[in-house]
């Protein structure tokens, strides 16, 4: 059986070219589009600085339909004032006739350097060129993945499927991040490098009910991973529905199914951004449990996710749990350390206010696993939380020290 991609949904077809805008190589300009209009939904980021195709894309989105989406990498369109928004604007006029389309039903992205104008002209060639090309196969689906790529190393995919009435219902999605990664993504009517992802489904499902669900799977999944706890200019998460199996989600099991089924996809995507964090050895999986609230367990399992002192002691496999009690005691939210319980990579490390016992040697090869697991029990509630993040390497600074030069 083949395996699932973002085009295994039925009523989608996809498409990533060479424009030139990356330095090297690699495709760069992208179409994901719906073959009939699609229920969609979106988060973005709440960073006070904005992309140009994030504010086109957050008025867009509002009307709840969508014929698909256009991006490119290696730009990202942001700072750069009114001639940003026109680039913006015909990015979607570009995509609209491709698709035939209006241009306010599509979706535009960007992702790259900050404060750059898209060289247009290899943009509008690029889209014409995607256009031409756009299927439904897996190949096709996988160049769309590399389209969004900057500093990742990797394609980032993921898909689940299930059944409703014995028909399949898939939902698959790509995403890409490495660096410039602490997501709080957001509805486009809230107050209030990068991480992109993008959503499909063939199920039919009122656009409302979309939004609902993005949002919550969000929280619990991309808005759960920090690199560097640095929230981008692009960030985005774009869900389309096509409709196209025909089965309608309203309530109920098959509601249920089709949530457990997203919430897989998106944190499976979560994690695969925190494997391929800049300069990364390990993903650290920071879990806290029993916290006072749920607002608390999240604050402090991000505390810790995000202290540069745990992620190099985890680089250097060093059990210094110390930094992890005291980065739970910064957090914005309700700790006793003497009411604690932390282990590392399942050890004991700390107990209700004092050292445990343990074989430091021991811990410190068991450290050096590509997936580390740090628990923290607070014994205040019964609230938990989890946040993926990886190790801090020397890697790290050299990739962001050599970014734009």
């Amino acid at each position: 059986m083949a395996e699932l991609h973002l085009l295994s949904p039925a009523g989608f077809r996809a498409s990533g070219v060479y424009a030139g805008i990356k330095s090297r190589q690699a495709p760069d300009v992208g179409l994901l589009l719906c073959d009939a209009p699609a229920s969609a939904a979106a988060v973005f980021t709440t960073n006070k600085v904005v992309a140009a195709p994030v504010t086109l894309a957050r008025q867009h989105i509002l009307s709840g339909q969508s014929r698909g989406a256009v991006v490119n990498s290696g730009n990202a369109n942001a700072c750069t004032g009114s001639q940003g928004e026109r680039d913006a604007k015909q990015m979607c006029d570009l995509a609209a006739a491709a698709a035939g389309c209006k241009r306010n039903e599509i979706i535009p992205a960007s992702t790259g350097i900050i404060g750059h104008f898209l060289p247009m002209d290899k943009v509008e060639k690029g889209i014409a060129e995607a256009g031409k090309y756009l299927g439904n196969s897996e190949e096709h689906a996988l160049l769309f993945a590399d389209t969004i790529l900057t500093t990742d190393t990797r394609r980032k995919i993921a898909a689940a499927d299930f059944k409703v009435n014995k028909q399949p219902i898939t939902i698959a999605g790509v995403c890409k991040g490495s660096g410039m990664i602490g997501p709080r993504l957001v509805p486009a009517n809230a107050k209030h490098a990068t991480m992109l992802a993008y959503l499909t489904t063939d199920a039919k499902i009122a656009p409302p009910l979309l939004q609902r669900l993005l949002k919550s799977a969000s929280d619990t999944s991309f808005n759960a991973v920090t690199i560097d706890d640095h929230t981008s200019t692009n960030d985005m998460a774009l869900f389309l529905a096509s409709g196209a199996s025909g089965i309608s989600i309203k309530g109920g099991k098959d509601l249920e199914s089709f949530t457990k089924a997203l919430n897989e996809v998106c944190r499976s995507l979560a994690y695969q951004i925190a494997s391929d964090g800049e300069g990364a050895t390990k993903v650290v999986v920071v879990k806290v449990r029993k916290a006072a609230s749920a607002a608390d367990a999240m604050a402090i399992a991000r505390a810790i996710a995000n202290s540069p002192l745990v992620k190099c002691a985890m680089n250097g496999n060093d059990p210094n749990w110390g930094r992890i009690i005291s980065a739970a005691g910064f957090a914005n939210a309700r700790f006793e350390h003497n009411k604690a319980h932390l282990t590392l990579q399942g050890a004991t490390v700390f107990s209700r206010g004092r050292p445990a016992e343990f074989d430091p040697q021991a811990l410190s090869a068991a450290l050096t696993f590509h997936e580390v697991q740090v628990v923290l029990t607070c014994n205040l509630g019964k609230h938990e939380a989890t946040c993926w993040t990886c190790d801090l390497s020397r890697d790290y600074v050299t990739i962001n020290a050599d970014y734009h030069t």
